[in-house]
């Protein structure tokens, strides 16, 4: 059985017995391995995590994925500045794509809009065709977009995304639970989930649960020490998550 069979069922199988899918962010093979044992569905690796996420190096993503069995999503993004990006940037990006698809067992989380602020689908089919079947996220540069109901539409259009990271266009998750809502209703039975992340705590995550509807969420300095996102994942605190997102589909 090929590598990419293997994981598409590994990926159905979470959707059957665990409802409510948990992505933690990583920026070492220490908080990979601490994630998975917390109770993290899935990682999503990067550095920079205070720039939003760079790509991290390929050793990292190595070790990483030698070092856990859950999925593990890697950062495609070349620099900060911005979501618009040249011929040199996605050159560099398919370059980053290739070497992690030669790892295996890896998704790519990535995002690219135009200068008018909407999805730049002639370099994102261009990246999809070199990520060769890798399972996707379309990160936070949705949004920046100038419509996000038209950016799904876009984004609905090609099968390898299956994950769209969003706080509903707002500053964080909570304020955008409305919104969230509704892109989780438009999504229903189609091959795209909204993966709710930005500002979300554990002490937020019930009644946000309630609010938006979403069965995806994103952590990343929620879940570390005194929720700097310079420090280690907290198990304490990562485990109250895990127990609360437990709770929710009983």
């Amino acid at each position: 059985m090929s590598k990419k069979i293997i994981r598409a069922a590994h990926m159905i199988m979470i959707k059957e017995v665990n409802e409510m899918l948990l992505e933690v962010i990583a920026t070492t093979v220490g908080d990979a391995i601490m994630a998975e044992r917390g109770g993290a569905d899935r990682i999503e690796l990067i550095t920079a995590i205070r720039e939003g996420g760079l790509t991290p190096s390929i050793g990292l993503i190595d070790r990483v994925r030698e070092a856990v069995s859950i999925p593990v999503r890697v950062m495609v993004r070349p620099h900060a500045r911005s979501f618009y990006y040249d011929q040199e940037d996605i050159e560099t990006m398919r370059r980053d794509i290739k070497e992690i698809g030669s790892i295996g067992g890896l998704g790519i989380v990535i995002g690219m809009l135009k200068q008018d602020a909407t999805i730049d689908e002639v370099n994102l089919q261009y990246l999809l065709d070199a990520a060769d079947g890798m399972e996707v996220t379309f990160h936070r540069a949705f949004d920046e977009v100038q419509d996000q109901l038209e950016a799904l539409d876009i984004l609905l259009r090609y099968p390898q995304i299956v994950d769209i990271l969003t706080s509903g266009g707002s500053h964080s998750a909570l304020e955008g639970a409305d919104q969230l809502a509704k892109l989780t209703s438009m999504t229903v039975g189609k091959s795209i989930s909204i993966l709710a992340g930005a500002g979300l705590t554990g002490q937020s995550l019930e009644s946000f649960l309630q609010h938006s509807g979403v069965s995806r969420v994103h952590f990343g300095s929620a879940v570390r020490q005194g929720g700097d996102p310079m420090k280690a994942i907290d198990a304490e605190r990562l485990q109250y998550i895990r127990t609360i997102l437990n709770q929710s589909i009983r």
